[in-house]
């Protein structure tokens, strides 16, 4: 490929970036603009006047990082938890023969397509029979147990379906039993897949929305999305530096996670078929 048309790539790459960077960077940098001119036409790409005031402010008006922390810990619980259930569930289907098994199988997919709006009442009764309302039990264990976790068990299973059969012979000869053979080999050779899972689950964990609603109600309780709709005057109008640097706070992280485990996440999902 000659220069010229590497060239010629890159600046169509860059000007096709520019739809998905916009939008971030003027979060980023409106979120230390002074209000008139976060709207100011044509939009100041940086400003004129940088103003850290709307930084301080988050933790003044709520308590943001008691609200982060609980998003933090809810989503590292999850992620853990569903890889440790998608991984056995997913090595289960692929090389565990027993009667029914895909039509077992084909039960858990449906799980995809039941949207958590049909189960959350019914779900939302049973923790407060419990006594779980208003507490991080139901964002724990739902994701891990319930439907969410079940794109996770799909792509664990496409994984090991590739293994090789050799290797599982040779564990046996080993004296390693079926628990061993997956704890000592085939998990570790899993790690693509296992990252490409990580990255799933901890992003729907820490996006997730409408569970929170429902079943939190105390400000400390709240993870960072229900918290960043409470920003809001007295007349319960946005305030928008606030709110922007509250969201620039929550997704920096996120991004720099996914930036820096791009790899495994490409990896997994070549590794599991579901490339393209």
């Amino acid at each position: 490929m000659s220069r010229r048309v590497k060239l010629s790539l890159y600046g169509l790459l860059c000007v096709l970036c520019v739809p998905f960077v916009f939008p971030t960077w003027w979060m980023v940098t409106s979120s230390v603009k002074p209000i008139n001119e976060i709207f100011a036409f044509p939009p100041t790409l940086v400003p004129d006047r940088w103003d850290l005031t709307s930084y301080s402010r988050v933790f003044e008006l709520q308590p943001f990082a008691q609200q982060y922390w609980n998003s933090l810990y809810i989503a590292a619980v999850v992620t853990v938890g569903t890889m440790a259930v998608a991984a056995m569930a997913g090595y289960a289907f692929a090389r565990i023969r027993f009667p029914g098994q895909n039509v077992l199988f084909v039960v858990v997919l449906v799980g995809l397509l039941i949207p958590s709006e049909v189960t959350i009442v019914p779900l939302f009764q049973m923790f407060h029979d419990f006594g779980m309302s208003d507490t991080h039990w139901p964002l724990i264990l739902v994701p891990i147990f319930g439907a969410p976790s079940v794109l996770a068990t799909f792509i664990m299973r496409q994984f090991f379906i590739t293994l090789p059969g050799e290797l599982e012979e040779a564990a046996r000869v080993d004296g390693l039993g079926r628990f061993g053979t997956f704890y000592r080999v085939a998990l570790p050779l899993a790690r693509p897949a296992l990252g490409a899972v990580a990255i799933f689950t901890f992003l729907h964990s820490w996006n997730l929305y409408l569970e929170p609603i429902v079943y939190l109600s105390t400000p400390a309780n709240f993870t960072l999305p229900q918290a960043l709709t409470q920003f809001v005057d007295a007349y319960g109008g946005p305030m928008w530096n606030v709110q922007l640097a509250a969201a620039t706070m929550t997704a920096l992280p996120i991004l720099v996670v996914f930036v820096l485990a791009q790899r495994q996440f490409i990896e997994g999902l070549a590794h599991t078929g579901l490339k393209g």
